[in-house]
């Protein structure tokens, strides 16, 4: 019995460590607060809550965002926006940086960027992020799987626009919605 009890100790600390060693990479490979507008807040119980919206014309809170003269209040084909997207799991969202590919009064269709490694996908390509995040350490991957509808209440900032030649590229794809 007392062999059993340590066993029982043993994998119950294991456990633990492995849950404190997760939580803590997670919380390490986020960035510093201020240098990304995705930023979320962890609620008590470990769950992640979703960023505020950043007002509009803003780089960083507080921060004024200069004017581009070809930007637009709305997204459009080709723009990266800041937008709150929903988690594919349906247990909230976060902003994040998403590609339009379809737009409309309503909304738009888009593909979600992610900072995390995908160069051993086929379903994720690399995309220069310096033009619009220049606080970027280093290029993003978007997702060319199925698009996302957000309605317009979900985007949050223009950020720039897509790389002309992997704009041709997403734009070749059969089964993705283009203008």
């Amino acid at each position: 019995m007392p062999e059993a009890l340590l066993w029982a100790v043993a994998i119950l600390l294991a456990v633990a460590a492995g849950w404190a060693w997760n939580s803590w990479r997670h919380r390490v490979s986020t960035r510093p607060p201020g240098t990304r507008p995705d930023r979320a807040a962890t609620d008590r119980a470990g769950g992640r809550r979703p960023a505020p919206p950043r007002p509009r014309g803003t780089d960083r809170p507080g921060k004024p965002r200069p004017r581009d003269s070809d930007r637009q209040d709305a997204p459009a084909p080709g723009e990266i926006w800041w937008a709150d997207v929903p988690y594919a799991d349906g247990t909230g969202s976060k902003v994040r940086p998403c590609l339009v590919l379809r737009a409309d009064s309503r909304g738009a269709d888009v593909l979600k960027i992610t900072s995390q490694d995908k160069s051993d996908r086929d379903d994720h390509v690399r995309i220069p992020t310096r033009d619009w995040d220049p606080g970027a350490e280093h290029d993003s991957y978007l997702s060319l799987t199925e698009p996302i509808r957000l309605s317009s209440a979900a985007f949050v900032d223009h950020a720039g626009r897509c790389d002309a030649d992997l704009w041709k590229k997403v734009r070749s794809l059969r089964h993705l919605p283009t203008a």
